[in-house]
């Protein structure tokens, strides 16, 4: 017996009890893109937990602290980070950057524009986020306002990322719904699914080959 004959055999023998006169039919299902498939709306108790599971899940450290903690949890994540070297894009909030400069670090801007040589020397960057993704765990950077250009957030090996309760949604397509005035607009867009590792070759994970191999997350509750 052929595998076509093995896989049709089985097809009648699962349909032997279905009624002769009985007729599949498609059934509608009440949903358009960007709507929500989790009962919570963004930001809610349950999708916020459901995001930080699954950004864990990827290795990821994630702290969450209230509105007003940011500063102290950007110094201490750079301590627990090690860090020495920090690039600072443009659009943080001022006491942030005031809090980095304190935690005893060196602090670059990319005005006037790094080279990717002097970016490759900078072991940290630090970021806002566009939305986070509760179902996939994943953070998205349009590179507005704080995320500075890719180049930014791919040459550093560290990259601590600051996101707000409120920009989490709970799946792919919503999230896709809050970028696409950026799509539309062709701005670039970065998926970060914790540190960037691939096993590509024969099946050996690799760290750090796309992009830094540490995320460290700051979830801001707003």
């Amino acid at each position: 017996m052929s595998a076509r004959d093995e896989v049709m055999a089985r097809v009648r023998e699962a349909l032997q009890d279905v009624p002769d006169g009985e007729r599949a039919e498609d059934v509608t299902v009440a949903w358009s893109y960007g709507r929500p498939l989790a009962t919570g709306a963004p930001g809610s108790a349950e999708v916020v937990d459901d995001f930080v599971e699954k950004v864990e899940d990827y290795g990821a450290v994630v702290v969450r602290v209230p509105s007003g903690g940011v500063e102290t949890a950007l110094r201490e994540a750079l301590a627990a980070l090690d860090a020495r070297k920090v690039v600072l894009p443009d659009g943080l909030d001022p006491a942030w950057v005031s809090a980095v400069a304190g935690a005893g670090v060196e602090t670059f801007t990319d005005d006037p524009v790094l080279s990717h040589q002097e970016l490759n020397g900078i072991d940290t960057v630090v970021t806002t986020a566009a939305v986070g993704m509760a179902d996939s765990g994943t953070i998205a950077l349009d590179h507005s306002a704080g995320q500075g250009r890719r180049a930014l957030t791919l040459l550093p090996d560290k990259h601590l990322c600051v996101v707000r309760t409120s920009q989490v949604v709970s799946d792919v397509p919503e999230g896709i719904a809050v970028l696409a005035p950026a799509i539309r607009s062709r701005q670039p867009v970065t998926w970060l699914s914790g540190g960037s590792a691939t096993s590509d070759i024969e099946l050996s994970r690799v760290e750090g080959v796309h992009g830094p191999r540490t995320l460290y997350v700051v979830l801001v509750e707003d």
